[in-house]
């Protein structure tokens, strides 16, 4: 191995674990927006205002609220440099199987750059708005995969069908999950603008389908970790995906009796991130076989 590819494939590490940190980083900021109602702060794109780029003395909007929303644009190009030095390192490495995640992860951030200027020009559409989450949820998954495999090799198991069965359960579970929690988002006050248009649907229902959701998907850890071919790795990451579920779930419940402050919401969706690399992790470690070196 020629000394280039030994040290891709060592800057691999801290390479992808960034990636992975800045990736949930921006889901939490882009709540921060919201939750300011920052939203419109800039309310053109690619400009902030019309002939600038960046926020101006006196802008209507206020100066708090621009740069607030600003800031976050900002962190895309961070999101940018981090996912070209992973890209580069997995090329200079010879990790050809890693190639379409690292791709896909700088073809992706741009993509959510166009996403985030739909909704910022359809006045923060709720749709456009939960669409914005997702991506990012699935550029998450797409770095947790980037960071575990990162030494192993992902190998699907052919002789654990109960195993296989129950992971994708669980993962489609947890996205459903996702799902209705940004509907919930998009029926509740935290519209990231007060003149921005909501789901119309009653906040009670939605959360009721929200809380359904999440007790059907702890209902399915429990059955996963007691199937009698449940490995001991598996069963380890699911008593922390359990744990941090009900966590997760004790909050949403106390914001949601409490009105929803801003505070706990922030801290409920700092949890979704974890919920969603936990279940992902869960998904990983059925699909990955033994510890073999990458080729």
């Amino acid at each position: 191995m020629s000394k280039s590819a030994d040290f891709a494939r060592r800057a691999l590490s801290p390479a992808s674990a960034f990636l992975l940190f800045s990736q949930s980083a921006i889901v939490v900021t882009g709540g921060a927006v919201r939750l300011t109602s920052s939203g419109l702060g800039c309310p053109t794109w690619p400009e902030c205002v019309p002939g600038s780029y960046t926020p101006v003395p006196n802008q209507a909007e206020g100066q708090l609220h621009a740069w607030i929303e600003f800031g976050n644009r900002l962190l895309t190009f961070i999101l940018v440099l981090s996912a070209l030095i992973t890209l580069i390192a997995v090329l200079k490495s010879g990790r050809r199987d890693l190639r379409i995640l690292a791709g896909g992860q700088f073809l992706g951030i741009f993509a959510q750059g166009v996403l985030g200027g739909v909704t910022v020009l359809t006045n923060l559409n709720p749709f456009a708005v939960a669409s914005h989450y997702l991506l990012s949820t699935i550029l998450i998954a797409a770095s947790v995969s980037l960071y575990t495999r990162r030494h192993i090799p992902c190998i699907k198991k052919s002789s654990n069908r109960q195993s296989d069965l129950f992971s994708r359960w669980h993962v489609v579970g947890a996205f459903i999950v996702v799902v209705l929690g940004t509907i919930l988002t998009g029926a509740g006050p935290h519209a990231g603008d007060v003149d921005a248009p909501r789901i119309d649907l009653r906040i009670q229902t939605a959360a009721l389908m929200h809380g359904l959701a999440v007790i059907l998907l702890l209902l399915i850890t429990v059955a996963f970790f007691r199937g009698d071919k449940t490995d001991h790795e598996t069963k380890e990451l699911l008593v922390k995906f359990f744990l941090i579920s009900i966590a997760q779930g004790s909050i949403g419940f106390i914001q949601y009796l409490q009105g929803v402050p801003e505070l706990l919401v922030a801290i409920h969706l700092l949890g979704a991130v974890l919920v969603w690399i936990g279940a992902w992790r869960i998904w990983l470690s059925v699909q990955r076989q033994g510890m073999d070196t990458a080729r």
